[in-house]
């Protein structure tokens, strides 16, 4: 997919800049936090143009919920194509859930394998054994659930790449995704999170799914993918409640990696 860009302007300049010194942060940290450079950041604060690619990131570091720009930037004009001609699209997942569903995969994988690297990076320079809470930045640390976040080390880190990377080959090879592990119905549910941002600027563009495509009933409805794969939402229920998890209990982290479940493809 292309890449895409949002028109600088020296009031969106002025806003993150303002942002900034809102929060307390210098130029290095609101880089450094964005995974940028400073010379990149400040080009963002004297309103040049920024990538798409770069625009979550920039709202995490100043605590956006969303980039607030002008209605006419070429990001507003989706082209259901770009994300056709990905090699992350899902056309199983297309036909079976719709294509909001498959942009979500498109744009959500590919954020979530740029934060497990990064974080990945920021680990192998840790003594073994430091989880993701220790870390000054971690860009998962947010999304994963709470209990088990002493859990989060590079051994982990690694292996939910490899799960994601396979599901990315799936994608390519035309396979509709299943998911026989908790591990994997949370790279799945983490899939959909990331994309949360990006997929609520762009759905009002997002054209009727294909003929063959089944039809979603309502936009609003788009992020319940991941669950209809599972056929449940346990993998929120438990692990994204209030619930204090036994050992023995199915979605404790002990059991993340085994084979418990069967989604029909």
């Amino acid at each position: 997919m292309s890449a895409r860009i949002i028109k600088g302007s020296a009031e969106l300049g002025r806003k993150i800049r303002s942002r900034r010194n809102e929060l307390g942060l210098t130029i290095e940290d609101a880089a450094s936090k964005a995974g940028v450079g400073t010379k990149t950041w400040s080009r963002y604060e004297s309103g040049e143009s920024i990538r798409r690619d770069k625009i979550l990131h920039i709202c995490k570091t100043l605590n956006w919920r969303a980039l607030p720009v002008q209605e006419d930037t070429d990001s507003s004009e989706i082209n259901i194509k770009e994300y056709k001609d990905s090699k992350l699209w899902s056309q199983p997942l297309a036909e079976t859930l719709g294509n909001a569903a498959a942009i979500s995969f498109v744009i959500g994988s590919d954020i979530l394998l740029d934060n497990i690297t990064q974080d990945l990076e920021s680990l192998s320079h840790k003594p073994k054994g430091t989880h993701l809470g220790e870390l000054e930045l971690s860009w998962l640390r947010d999304s994963l659930p709470e209990q088990f976040l002493t859990q989060y080390d590079y051994d982990f880190l690694y292996y939910l790449r490899a799960v994601l990377m396979r599901y990315q080959e799936q994608a390519a090879n035309r396979i509709l995704f299943t998911a026989h592990t908790v591990a994997e119905e949370l790279t799945l549910y983490l899939i959909m999170i990331e994309s949360e941002f990006l997929m609520e600027s762009i759905l009002p563009n997002i054209p009727p799914d294909d003929a063959e495509s089944n039809e979603i009933d309502s936009c609003s409805t788009w992020s319940d993918w991941p669950f209809d794969l599972f056929n449940d939402m346990d993998i929120y229920t438990f692990l994204y409640g209030d619930f204090y998890l036994e050992k023995n209990h199915p979605y404790h982290f002990d059991h993340w990696r085994e084979a418990q479940f069967y989604c029909e493809s």
